[in-house]
């Protein structure tokens, strides 16, 4: 019952990179995909790093980069993503723009991260498009480039051009392409490897708590009560729903009812545990809420068709 969608397809991504780009937005945009080549156990997704003619860039904190090739020598592929983070303005030269309108061809969606948006705005490429870019930079990217229509979201996705807004922003989108390619669990999966989402869990006046936000902190929920699980109308309750609307959430958002949800992630500790640890299935089972090794055995099977024995021998 993995619920991810069933591709052979292996996406290209080009990171773009400039000087001064930022060690922490290129870690956003790259380490969730990374994380799902290893949760799907093959290559959903590879990449390139690149900058315009080819040679080595510094980030701001003085990290070197030798791209793997010029802009203008890559065959191009699905994703080109645009990183310039700070000094952008001195990127955008009559050849940045140049390089990206001939990209344009190349790549089927480009993919303005942190200030990105700025020089594909220079480029043309912004023309009559919805677009957000860094906070600090909106309203100077609306009155330079009037023909595009600049929005406060975190994200904006129009269709083969997306745009963020800084280091988060860049791990939304980064989860949001996983999810549309590959699922909800699959984006579940990376977002808790990373512990993504876990503000959430602290409740304190749950009605006043947007009805998108319920599902994200139910799923934190239950995440930080994997040993002893909650019963659901108890989960329910801190985040002032009711049971049936609780698993009503969680299937809009996750494809699954709140009961399958709560086991799904309780089965993906348990796979972790015995990928990543020498403990005993026993006591595997005791640490992600089964009475017994026999019970947690056969969850386990309906979900990845394995036993966690068969698991454990197979390695990794």
């Amino acid at each position: 019952m993995q619920i991810w969608k069933s591709s052979e397809t292996c996406r290209s991504i080009g990171v773009l990179l400039f000087d001064d780009f930022s060690n922490h937005c290129l870690a956003n945009a790259i380490e969730p995909f990374r994380a799902a080549n290893t949760m799907a156990r093959k290559q959903l997704y590879r990449w390139q790093f690149l900058s315009l003619d080819g040679t080595a860039v510094v980030s701001s904190s003085g990290l070197p980069v030798h791209p793997g090739a010029a802009l203008a020598r890559h065959p191009g592929g699905d994703y080109l993503f645009v990183m310039p983070s700070y000094g952008f303005q001195a990127h955008a030269t009559p050849a940045c723009a140049r390089g990206l309108r001939a990209a344009r061809r190349r790549f089927s969606t480009l993919v303005g991260m942190d200030t990105g948006s700025w020089l594909l705005a220079d480029a043309g490429l912004l023309e009559g498009r919805r677009a957000t870019i860094h906070w600090d930079e909106l309203g100077n990217l609306a009155e330079t480039y009037p023909g595009t229509r600049v929005t406060d979201d975190r994200m904006v996705d129009d269709g083969d051009i997306l745009t963020c807004g800084g280091v988060t922003t860049t791990f939304d989108l980064a989860l949001h392409l996983i999810e549309a390619h590959h699922g909800a669990m699959l984006r579940l999966e990376v977002a808790s490897l990373f512990m993504h989402g876990e503000a959430a869990a602290p409740l304190p006046g749950p009605s006043r708590m947007p009805r998108n936000r319920k599902a994200e902190a139910a799923v934190a929920l239950m995440r930080r009560n994997i040993e002893t699980p909650l019963p659901i109308p108890d989960i329910a309750r801190q985040i002032g729903l009711s049971a049936k609307s609780l698993s009503q959430i969680c299937q809009q958002r996750h494809g699954l009812g709140a009961a399958q949800l709560y086991q799904a992630i309780r089965l993906r500790e348990a796979r972790r545990l015995i990928e990543q640890t020498g403990f005993g299935i026993e006591e595997i089972a005791g640490r992600c809420g089964y009475q017994n090794a026999s019970a947690m055995t056969r969850a386990f099977h309906r979900e990845f068709a394995t036993t966690p024995r068969d698991l454990r021998r197979s390695g990794p």
